[in-house]
């Protein structure tokens, strides 16, 4: 398979896959599964629990393809409840103009709720085994989650309506990240959530290539920062087990692998080695 990226400053940008146009990005991420470590990816661990809910969906996106569209339409679904508690509260509408919502919202929470808990039930053994290995003992991930029945959305009415803003679901819903009993988030150094996005990445590259048969790409910027050499040699053997990946570092002796091709940037051009 052969991807092709063009970015122009006076021009779109354009991608073709195996010489043809792509039409959509949509298309290319159905086609081509990208894992990407940037150091701003720590605000999955060290961030709130909107960066947590973001980052598992698309891996659950990416892990079950037929369940991708579950995050947005139970969104789409909460936007149009708290569309109708607010017409409520303005006294434009009667409340019985929520309960179709509220029922459409607690369907499509049952099945999100569902599809997170099988996507972190596939991710945990990989997570665990790849925490540890890079010295993060007793990594596990948590989500404690009960879908919101209809009739437990009909009982706060009164309050939603007061807050225009549906208060019961898995849009407001965490996952822990966490090393024995520690929160990263709270009791993590920043090399400690380092290495938990590190291994969130292993963990997901290799589901994907053993459900899919092909490797992901990975795109690492930065990744060797903060990381001695015997975990250097840990990353460099994951990442050397099968597929492309591309990393970017701030001299070629910091790579964790000879590469199969070295460019290296200084200012004004880009040289082929």
């Amino acid at each position: 398979m052969l991807l092709e990226v063009t970015l122009g400053l006076d021009a779109p940008k354009r991608a073709c896959l195996n010489g043809a146009a792509v039409q959509s990005t949509e298309h290319l991420r159905a086609e081509i599964s990208t894992l990407v470590f940037t150091p701003d990816r720590l605000a999955v661990v060290k961030g709130g629990p909107a960066a947590r809910r973001a980052y598992f969906d698309r891996t659950l996106g990416r892990l079950y393809p037929a369940r991708a569209t579950l995050p947005v339409a139970y969104a789409a679904a909460v936007g149009q409840r708290n569309a109708a508690l607010r017409r409520v509260a303005a006294g434009l509408s009667s409340r019985d103009a929520v309960a179709p919502w509220s029922a459409r919202v607690a369907d499509l929470a049952a099945a999100l709720v569902a599809a997170r808990r099988d996507t972190l039930d596939l991710l945990q053994p990989g997570f665990c085994e790849r925490a540890g290995e890079l010295g993060l003992a007793g990594g596990r991930l948590d989500y404690a989650s009960e879908a919101p029945t209809v009739s437990a959305l009909e009982q706060r009415l009164e309050r939603d309506v007061e807050r225009g803003s549906t208060g019961l679901g898995p849009h407001l819903d965490d996952i822990a990240v966490r090393a024995g009993d520690r929160d990263l988030r709270t009791f993590g150094s920043q090399g400690e959530q380092r290495l938990a996005v590190l291994s969130l990445l292993l963990a997901e590259a290799e589901l994907l290539r053993s459900r899919r048969g092909v490797s992901p790409l990975l795109l690492l910027d930065d990744v060797l920062s903060e990381l001695d050499a015997g975990r250097r040699r840990i990353l460099s053997e994951h990442i050397g087990s099968g597929g492309q990946a591309v990393i970017t570092a701030t001299g070629a002796e910091a790579l964790p692998l000879a590469p199969a091709q070295l460019l290296t940037v200084v200012p004004g051009s880009v040289r082929g080695g």
